[in-house]
């Protein structure tokens, strides 16, 4: 059994969770209704100068760095704990096949079905949004897809290597929710919480270059980096800035790569491969 039979088998299997398609169902209508919001009234998302195909890209940026965390816990958690906790991983491997097939189709068989469920949403809202603004950019659309669909493949990766872990599904669930906290909630508030209070309880007018390398390591503001340094001129059309600043505080001037929207692309590339190599290893050597 091939990992390409593997994540067929896998695709047809997750495709059908309710709880999947219902959180799609949320985001088309979410993106559909936002969208319309930004069009329509552009001032109360920060577009003072008027809707634009490139405000609306970046926009949605801010709906799937949501979106496709939380899908990828839905979609991938259970992926190989749960079988685990089952027993059915042994039947599975009881075929012509072996762990690392096993491991990568179930990477990419979640993968595709979370960049399913993510393009049909992406393109109800761009669609819409084209609609109502009159035009669309061929070419930025293609990259903000790709971009965005690789984000999503990417946090596929992150969450199967961390079902990879254990065999428990409530142990895996704990791991994926909190690896979504401390990376998407808190992650952009440490080094700020470390820089006030080394600063004396309070905000300098320039930021130290290491907070910017550290805001980037986590995947979804990768994520805005990384379509930044693709689309620099929709970005800044958009007012899109990677740094995370604070209000009233002066940006660092990015002239050196690990400052520049660049870096971005290397942590994604980086967050693709790390937790794939460490879920491989663990559930390598796990006792099945």
């Amino acid at each position: 059994m091939t990992w390409l039979s593997v994540a067929k088998k896998d695709f047809r299997d997750a495709i059908q969770s309710r709880a999947l398609w219902a959180l799609v169902a949320v985001f088309v209508v979410l993106s559909v209704f936002s969208t319309y919001a930004y069009v329509e009234v552009p001032e109360m998302f920060g577009g003072a100068g008027g809707a634009s195909f490139a405000g609306l890209l970046f926009f949605t940026i801010g709906l799937s760095g949501l979106f496709v965390p939380l899908a990828a816990i839905v979609v991938c958690y259970k992926s190989l704990a749960g079988e685990r906790e089952l027993g059915s991983i042994k039947l599975l491997l009881s075929l012509p096949t072996n762990r690392f097939n096993v491991f990568i189709g179930k990477v990419l068989g979640r993968a595709a079905v979370l960049t399913v469920g993510l393009g049909v949403g992406l393109l109800f809202g761009l669609g819409v949004g084209s609609f109502l603004l009159g035009g669309i950019d061929i070419f930025a659309a293609f990259v903000f897809l790709a971009v965005t669909l690789s984000f999503a493949a990417v946090y596929a990766g992150i969450m199967v290597g961390i079902s990879a872990s254990t065999g428990s599904t409530s142990r895996a669930t704990t791991l994926a929710l909190g690896f979504f906290v401390v990376f998407e909630l808190l992650w952009d508030v440490v080094p700020m919480a470390v820089v006030y209070i080394v600063n004396g309880f309070g905000l300098p007018s320039t930021m130290p270059e290491w907070v910017f390398l550290v805001s980037q390591v986590s995947p979804s503001s990768a994520y805005l980096s990384t379509v930044v340094a693709l689309l620099p001129g929709f970005a800044e059309v958009a007012g899109a800035t990677p740094a995370q600043t604070g209000v009233g505080v002066e940006a660092v001037e990015p002239d050196p790569f690990y400052l520049s929207p660049e870096v971005g692309i290397v942590v994604l590339a980086l967050w693709l491969v790390v937790p794939f190599l460490i879920g491989y290893y663990r559930f390598n050597v796990a006792d099945l």
